[in-house]
Protein backbone atom coordinates (compact mmCIF):
# COMPACT_ATOMS: atom_id res chain seq x y z
CA UNK A 1 0.00 0.00 0.00
CA UNK A 2 1.82 3.16 -1.01
CA UNK A 3 2.29 5.95 1.07
CA UNK A 4 0.20 8.27 -2.46
CA UNK A 5 -2.48 5.53 -2.29
CA UNK A 6 -3.91 5.83 1.73
CA UNK A 7 -7.64 5.19 1.74
CA UNK A 8 -10.07 7.73 3.08
CA UNK A 9 -11.80 6.54 6.47
CA UNK A 10 -14.69 5.49 4.33
CA UNK A 11 -12.76 3.66 1.70
CA UNK A 12 -10.93 1.97 4.74
CA UNK A 13 -14.19 1.00 6.37
CA UNK A 14 -15.91 -0.87 2.99
CA UNK A 15 -12.05 -2.25 2.51
CA UNK A 16 -12.36 -3.70 5.92
CA UNK A 17 -16.13 -4.80 5.72
CA UNK A 18 -15.11 -6.27 2.72
CA UNK A 19 -13.12 -8.24 4.71
CA UNK A 20 -14.61 -9.56 6.95
CA UNK A 21 -17.66 -10.79 5.04
CA UNK A 22 -15.24 -13.10 3.16
CA UNK A 23 -13.76 -14.25 6.65
CA UNK A 24 -17.00 -14.91 7.80
CA UNK A 25 -18.22 -16.68 4.53
CA UNK A 26 -15.04 -19.06 5.08
CA UNK A 27 -15.13 -19.74 8.87
CA UNK A 28 -19.07 -19.37 10.05
CA UNK A 29 -17.92 -19.69 13.99
CA UNK A 30 -15.53 -16.42 13.97
CA UNK A 31 -17.93 -14.97 11.27
CA UNK A 32 -20.34 -14.39 14.41
CA UNK A 33 -18.46 -12.49 16.36
CA UNK A 34 -17.21 -10.60 13.25
CA UNK A 35 -21.11 -9.36 12.96
CA UNK A 36 -20.75 -7.88 16.59
CA UNK A 37 -17.38 -6.62 15.90
CA UNK A 38 -17.53 -5.30 12.41
CA UNK A 39 -20.75 -5.63 10.38
CA UNK A 40 -23.41 -4.27 12.77
CA UNK A 41 -21.47 -1.45 12.76
CA UNK A 42 -22.14 1.14 10.34
CA UNK A 43 -19.17 3.27 9.78
CA UNK A 44 -15.67 2.97 11.21
CA UNK A 45 -16.13 5.58 13.77
CA UNK A 46 -18.99 3.11 15.21
CA UNK A 47 -16.56 0.26 14.86
CA UNK A 48 -13.75 1.63 16.23
CA UNK A 49 -15.37 3.06 19.67
CA UNK A 50 -16.80 -0.11 19.79
CA UNK A 51 -13.84 -1.93 19.77
CA UNK A 52 -12.27 0.61 22.15
CA UNK A 53 -14.97 -0.60 24.80
CA UNK A 54 -14.66 -3.69 24.60
CA UNK A 55 -10.91 -3.92 25.27
CA UNK A 56 -10.90 -1.38 28.12
CA UNK A 57 -14.02 -2.08 29.68
CA UNK A 58 -14.13 -5.10 32.27
CA UNK A 59 -17.83 -4.82 32.39
CA UNK A 60 -20.99 -4.16 30.49
CA UNK A 61 -21.35 -0.28 32.53
CA UNK A 62 -17.66 0.13 31.81
CA UNK A 63 -17.60 -0.98 28.12
CA UNK A 64 -20.37 1.11 26.68
CA UNK A 65 -18.64 4.77 29.02
CA UNK A 66 -15.32 3.88 27.08
CA UNK A 67 -17.53 3.38 23.49
CA UNK A 68 -19.19 6.48 24.35
CA UNK A 69 -16.16 8.81 25.12
CA UNK A 70 -14.37 7.28 22.24
CA UNK A 71 -17.76 7.56 19.57
CA UNK A 72 -17.68 11.58 21.14
CA UNK A 73 -14.60 12.26 20.39
CA UNK A 74 -14.12 10.93 16.97
CA UNK A 75 -17.27 12.19 15.66
CA UNK A 76 -16.65 16.15 16.54
CA UNK A 77 -12.96 15.72 15.56
CA UNK A 78 -12.86 13.32 12.45
CA UNK A 79 -9.21 14.16 12.25
CA UNK A 80 -9.29 11.55 14.75
CA UNK A 81 -10.55 9.15 12.99
CA UNK A 82 -8.55 9.35 9.77
CA UNK A 83 -5.63 9.31 12.11
CA UNK A 84 -6.47 6.29 12.98
CA UNK A 85 -6.87 5.10 9.51
CA UNK A 86 -3.21 5.89 8.54
CA UNK A 87 -2.27 3.97 12.02
CA UNK A 88 -4.01 1.11 10.18
CA UNK A 89 -2.28 1.25 6.92
CA UNK A 90 0.64 1.55 8.30
CA UNK A 91 1.17 -1.66 9.95
CA UNK A 92 0.13 -3.80 6.71
CA UNK A 93 2.82 -1.50 5.24
CA UNK A 94 5.50 -2.22 7.84
CA UNK A 95 4.45 -5.26 8.67
CA UNK A 96 5.67 -8.27 5.89
CA UNK A 97 2.96 -10.76 8.26
CA UNK A 98 0.14 -8.75 7.92
CA UNK A 99 -2.43 -9.18 4.46
CA UNK A 100 -4.91 -7.25 5.11
CA UNK A 101 -6.76 -4.43 7.85
CA UNK A 102 -8.89 -6.47 9.57
CA UNK A 103 -6.36 -8.83 11.54
CA UNK A 104 -4.17 -5.93 13.35
CA UNK A 105 -7.76 -3.93 13.69
CA UNK A 106 -9.24 -7.20 15.86
CA UNK A 107 -6.35 -8.33 17.88
CA UNK A 108 -2.86 -5.98 17.74
CA UNK A 109 -3.30 -4.18 21.25
CA UNK A 110 -0.83 -1.66 19.84
CA UNK A 111 -3.49 -0.45 17.37
CA UNK A 112 -6.09 -0.45 20.23
CA UNK A 113 -4.03 1.35 22.70
CA UNK A 114 -2.94 4.39 20.39
CA UNK A 115 -6.87 4.81 19.17
CA UNK A 116 -7.52 4.97 22.95
CA UNK A 117 -4.41 7.57 23.13
CA UNK A 118 -6.11 9.85 20.72
CA UNK A 119 -9.48 9.58 22.58
CA UNK A 120 -7.58 10.82 25.92
CA UNK A 121 -5.68 13.31 24.07
CA UNK A 122 -8.87 15.06 23.10
CA UNK A 123 -10.51 14.68 26.41
CA UNK A 124 -7.38 16.42 28.35
CA UNK A 125 -7.62 19.33 25.77
CA UNK A 126 -11.01 19.79 25.89
CA UNK A 127 -11.03 19.59 29.98
CA UNK A 128 -12.26 16.29 30.97
CA UNK A 129 -8.13 15.52 32.46
CA UNK A 130 -9.93 13.01 35.22
CA UNK A 131 -11.60 10.65 31.71
CA UNK A 132 -8.44 11.19 30.17
CA UNK A 133 -6.50 9.94 32.95
CA UNK A 134 -8.95 6.92 33.42
CA UNK A 135 -8.40 6.02 29.37
CA UNK A 136 -4.80 5.77 30.14
CA UNK A 137 -4.98 3.87 32.98
CA UNK A 138 -7.14 1.31 31.76
CA UNK A 139 -5.00 0.77 28.69
CA UNK A 140 -1.90 0.54 30.89
CA UNK A 141 -3.60 -2.14 33.38
CA UNK A 142 -5.43 -4.41 30.46
CA UNK A 143 -2.96 -3.75 27.26
CA UNK A 144 0.45 -2.53 28.86
CA UNK A 145 0.85 0.48 27.20
CA UNK A 146 1.37 3.90 28.47
CA UNK A 147 1.25 7.31 26.80
CA UNK A 148 0.28 10.54 28.58
CA UNK A 149 -2.88 12.28 27.41
CA UNK A 150 -0.20 15.56 27.04
CA UNK A 151 1.92 13.53 24.32
CA UNK A 152 1.86 14.05 20.75
CA UNK A 153 1.66 11.36 18.52
CA UNK A 154 1.35 11.90 14.59
CA UNK A 155 -0.01 10.05 12.29
CA UNK A 156 0.73 6.02 10.58
CA UNK A 157 2.46 5.57 13.91
CA UNK A 158 2.67 1.49 14.50
CA UNK A 159 3.54 0.60 18.16
CA UNK A 160 4.98 -3.17 17.15
CA UNK A 161 3.64 -5.91 19.69
CA UNK A 162 3.50 -3.21 22.37
CA UNK A 163 4.25 -4.89 25.68
CA UNK A 164 5.70 -2.60 27.99
CA UNK A 165 5.69 0.99 26.25
CA UNK A 166 5.77 4.06 28.43
CA UNK A 167 5.58 7.93 26.97
CA UNK A 168 5.64 10.08 29.16
CA UNK A 169 4.05 13.20 29.36
CA UNK A 170 4.97 16.14 26.70
CA UNK A 171 6.71 13.75 24.79
CA UNK A 172 6.61 14.25 20.58
CA UNK A 173 6.51 11.08 18.44
CA UNK A 174 6.23 11.94 14.96
CA UNK A 175 4.68 10.70 11.67
CA UNK A 176 5.44 7.14 10.69
CA UNK A 177 7.57 6.18 13.54
CA UNK A 178 7.51 2.38 14.54
CA UNK A 179 8.20 1.71 18.43
CA UNK A 180 8.61 -2.17 19.27
CA UNK A 181 7.66 -3.57 22.88
CA UNK A 182 9.17 -2.34 26.52
CA UNK A 183 10.22 1.03 25.03
CA UNK A 184 10.26 4.14 27.70
CA UNK A 185 10.38 7.55 26.77
CA UNK A 186 10.34 10.19 28.87
CA UNK A 187 11.86 13.05 31.24
CA UNK A 188 14.94 12.55 33.46
CA UNK A 189 15.11 13.72 36.70
CA UNK A 190 17.09 16.85 36.08
CA UNK A 191 15.50 20.62 35.92
CA UNK A 192 14.25 22.05 33.60
CA UNK A 193 12.69 19.41 32.66
CA UNK A 194 11.85 18.83 29.30
CA UNK A 195 10.43 15.86 26.97
CA UNK A 196 12.01 13.99 23.82
CA UNK A 197 11.21 15.32 20.39
CA UNK A 198 11.34 11.80 17.81
CA UNK A 199 11.06 13.32 14.68
CA UNK A 200 9.68 11.39 11.29
CA UNK A 201 10.17 7.92 10.02
CA UNK A 202 12.14 7.02 13.67
CA UNK A 203 12.40 3.08 14.13
CA UNK A 204 13.00 2.55 17.90
CA UNK A 205 13.86 -1.00 18.84
CA UNK A 206 12.93 -3.16 22.01
CA UNK A 207 13.93 -2.73 25.01
CA UNK A 208 15.18 1.06 23.84
CA UNK A 209 15.40 4.20 26.64
CA UNK A 210 15.02 7.74 25.34
CA UNK A 211 15.46 10.24 28.18
CA UNK A 212 15.40 14.03 28.70
CA UNK A 213 15.99 17.49 26.18
CA UNK A 214 16.85 15.30 23.32
CA UNK A 215 15.90 15.43 19.56
CA UNK A 216 15.74 12.20 17.24
CA UNK A 217 16.07 13.07 14.13
CA UNK A 218 13.81 12.32 10.84
CA UNK A 219 14.16 8.36 9.75
CA UNK A 220 17.16 7.36 12.60
CA UNK A 221 17.38 3.99 14.34
CA UNK A 222 17.59 3.43 18.01
CA UNK A 223 18.64 0.03 18.37
CA UNK A 224 17.59 -2.53 20.83
CA UNK A 225 18.28 -2.03 24.19
CA UNK A 226 19.80 1.29 23.82
CA UNK A 227 20.04 4.07 26.13
CA UNK A 228 19.71 7.67 24.59
CA UNK A 229 20.43 10.95 26.37
CA UNK A 230 21.87 13.10 24.00
CA UNK A 231 20.65 13.94 20.40
CA UNK A 232 20.57 11.78 17.81
CA UNK A 233 21.28 13.75 14.09
CA UNK A 234 18.86 12.34 11.67
CA UNK A 235 19.88 9.15 9.27
CA UNK A 236 22.22 7.61 11.89
CA UNK A 237 21.39 4.58 13.91
CA UNK A 238 22.10 4.63 17.95
CA UNK A 239 23.25 1.44 19.95
CA UNK A 240 24.59 1.17 23.10
CA UNK A 241 24.38 1.90 26.45
CA UNK A 242 25.46 4.87 26.27
CA UNK A 243 24.81 5.23 23.10
CA UNK A 244 27.14 5.40 20.48
CA UNK A 245 26.45 7.08 16.85
CA UNK A 246 26.88 4.93 13.25
CA UNK A 247 26.41 4.21 10.01
CA UNK A 248 25.33 8.82 9.87
CA UNK A 249 24.66 9.70 6.22
CA UNK A 250 28.21 11.51 4.83
CA UNK A 251 27.67 15.16 4.91
CA UNK A 252 26.79 16.59 1.56
CA UNK A 253 29.59 18.14 0.21
CA UNK A 254 30.40 21.89 -0.53
CA UNK A 255 29.38 22.75 -3.80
Amino acid sequence: MAEAAIMTSENLWQEIRAEAQRAAAADPVFGRALVGLILAHDDFTAALADLIGRRLGGRAIERERFATFSRDAFRRHPDLIEAAGRDLQAIVRSDPAIAGLLPPLLHFKGYVALQAWRVSNWLWHHDHRDAALLFQNEASNVLQVSIHPTASVGSSVYLDHATGIVIGANVVIGDGTTILQNVSIGRNGELPTRSPRISRGVFIGSGATILGDVRIGDFAKIGAGTVVTSDVPGGCTAIGNPARLTNCPEPASAA
